[in-house]
């Protein structure tokens, strides 16, 4: 194992750290500018705090798994109440609360599978696809962070609910004549649906059935990197972090990687990482964001190019840990089940390098379980379905 030493983290090594942020406020400033000050003012108190406890504790900085997994813990007990809010998003809640307690390496119950595995069931349409919750229509998003949320139990029972010719049959209907998709049935086109569509099915084996299922798709998703290096939502968009991910993920999983300008997004990618809080932005002029740790860093990996891994680890284990558990967007701001499951997906991603060596910044106990970077579920998981439904191509026809 390769670790590296936390002096060498940028707050401890270098003296002018501080000299990294935008000067003061002024009053010709624009909106967008004063939010960066003050952003960058609450990551300052953050490493300010952190130096100061520093001196007192030097195996700091290190990720609290203990306070994050009770946080997590608590959801996942609750299900499905604990969806009161987000009503039409009940298959993300599982999703982030699962791939979250796995990367900090928690074991699932036998009973907790079966209870996951039943509630999403009802979440599936006999049409194909989930929704939202149940009796709701059945989304491209919904649909992929269900299966993810399967995959992670890492059982043939759960896989075992996933109604695949249906399935088939639905991702079908929404692909258009000009390559797009459409995230339901009669539902807006958008990058994110070509994604989530292929990642379900490269993870159930659809293509064994349908070849050239995705066909059609590839240059559809090429037309939507824009001049800026990045893509957007659909053509002519603006440059995203979230559809960046997804375009390139997608373009990885059809082996079509090398068809978009890999230089070009690799500039823009770059260029989204703050230099001075270290995390990244999703878009130009944006604030520094701790989803963004894996829609950004995980297409690192992908490209084969080089994370500034230190200062994105110092971003989520100095200023984005929320004190009882949960990880933040950025400080000032409340902790959630999806920054928690991003930021630490962000997290996994930095830690492990190309060559598998381990890059961990602060406390070696804060080594997360590495998540797969075009599913973002892990490993174990992601294999163990794309053999089962290799080996179990009657499915389709039941």
């Amino acid at each position: 194992m390769n670790l590296t030493a936390r002096e060498n983290m940028r707050c401890l090594a270098d003296d002018n750290f501080f000299s990294l942020m935008t000067p003061k406020k002024t009053d010709d400033q624009t909106h967008t500018t004063k939010e960066q000050i003050n952003t960058e003012e609450l990551v300052r108190n953050c490493f300010e705090k952190f130096l100061k406890n520093y001196l007192k504790d030097s195996e700091l900085p290190f990720l609290d798994k203990n306070f994050h997994s009770k946080f997590l813990q608590r959801g996942i007990r609750n299900l499905p109440s604990s969806f009161e809010c987000l009503d039409s998003s009940q298959p993300w809640i599982c999703y982030w609360i699962l791939h979250s307690l796995y990367l900090l390496n928690t074991d699932f119950s036998e009973e907790l599978i079966d209870e996951v595995a039943k509630f999403l069931d009802t979440c599936q349409n006999e049409t194909g696809g989930f929704g939202g919750g149940p009796g709701q229509i059945s989304h491209l998003a919904t649909t992929y962070a269900a299966v993810n949320a399967l995959c992670n139990l890492n059982s043939d029972r759960a896989l075992k609910i996933i109604k695949l010719k249906p399935l088939l049959s639905w991702i079908k209907s929404l692909i258009l004549d000009n390559g797009g998709m459409r995230m339901h049935t009669d539902g807006e086109e958008d990058v994110r649906g070509a994604y989530c569509a292929i990642s379900v099915a490269k993870l159930c084996n659809l293509e064994q059935f349908e070849p050239q299922l995705f066909d059609k798709v590839i240059g559809w998703i090429l037309s939507c990197q824009t001049y800026e290096g990045g893509f957007g939502a659909t053509p002519f968009n603006e440059a995203h972090g979230g559809y960046s991910f997804c375009a390139l993920a997608a373009l990885k999983l059809l082996g079509k990687e090398k068809k978009c300008d890999i230089e070009k997004l690799t500039y823009w990618l770059v260029n989204k990482q703050m230099k001075f809080e270290g995390g990244f932005q999703g878009r130009t002029n944006k604030l520094v964001d701790s989803c963004y740790s894996f829609w950004q860093g995980g297409m690192f990996p992908i490209i084969h190019s080089v994370l500034i891994l230190e200062a994105l680890q110092e971003y989520i284990l100095v200023c984005c840990q929320a004190n009882y558990g949960g990880i933040i967007d950025k400080p000032g701001k409340n902790r959630d089940y999806y920054h928690t499951c991003y930021g630490l997906s962000g997290l996994s991603v930095s830690q492990y390098c190309m060559d598998n060596t381990v890059n961990i910044c602060g406390n070696d106990e804060s080594l997360l379980n590495r998540t797969h970077p075009l599913f973002n579920i892990g490993f174990e998981g992601a294999n163990r379905a794309i053999n089962y439904f290799k080996d179990h191509p009657i499915l389709i026809s039941e």
